[in-house]
């Protein structure tokens, strides 16, 4: 009986693993879309990572850049159009309606901004985090199963949420009507910059998809 309890044990483990690996890390709290406002295809975006992460607001950057130019969307980094000195240094709210004029004058007709508007720490279960425990009816394997709790040190592992919104924006309109769509997400303990960033630009093209803001891959 112990055999298969532990051959049991070892199978969960494994699914466990397999599942934690092929789904998103990405969870979307809320959504919000601009139904008054009729806005086509955006045909020229700006697309600006609102972080100190250099490294990962070029990899957002560059990767939701890739994802719209497949739809046939002109999109381009803030990295290649701010000046340094924009992005370092306190801007008044003159110096921001300035760059939108430059902007607008360039062609651009959207800007799609996202932010890190807050980080949680949490903790859960050391390794078991994504098992869904309500499958397992007997108190046997159950307590089998957890019984760690009582044996390991650190069997409780502290993981990060990050809170994170995307806010599309249109420049051709009122200033005071111009948000088009918003979302929020979860970014769930990210341990690789570039899956993680991945998961999230697919997150943003599916809900821009499905609000038909953007059209499909060309």
């Amino acid at each position: 009986m112990y055999k298969i309890l532990n051959i049991l044990k070892v199978a969960i483990y494994v699914i466990a693993i397999l599942i934690l690996t092929s789904c998103s890390s990405i969870k979307m709290r809320d959504s919000w879309v601009n139904k008054e406002l009729i806005i086509s295809h955006p045909k020229k975006v700006l697309i600006v990572g609102l972080t100190d992460n250099l490294t990962a607001r070029k990899i957002f950057e560059e990767q939701l850049k890739t994802a719209l130019n497949k739809r046939g969307i002109v999109a381009v980094e803030s990295y290649d159009v701010f000046e340094p000195t924009f992005t370092s240094l306190k801007q008044t709210e003159e110096d921001i309606q300035n760059e939108m004029a430059k902007l607008t004058k360039d062609g651009f007709d959207t800007i799609l901004i996202s932010v890190v508007k807050g980080v949680d720490e949490k903790e859960s279960y050391s390794g078991n985090r994504y098992m869904m425990d309500y499958y397992w009816k007997g108190f046997g394997l159950y307590y089998f199963l957890y019984q760690d709790a009582y044996l390991i040190d650190n069997y409780y592992e502290r993981y990060k949420v990050y809170h994170i919104e995307s806010s599309l924006y249109n420049l051709k309109g009122n200033n005071e009507k111009s948000l088009v769509w918003v979302a929020s997400y979860d970014l769930v303990d990210p341990k690789k910059i570039n899956s993680s960033v991945l998961n999230y630009v697919k997150a943003i093209i599916k809900s821009l998809e499905k609000e038909q803001i953007i059209p499909n891959e060309l």
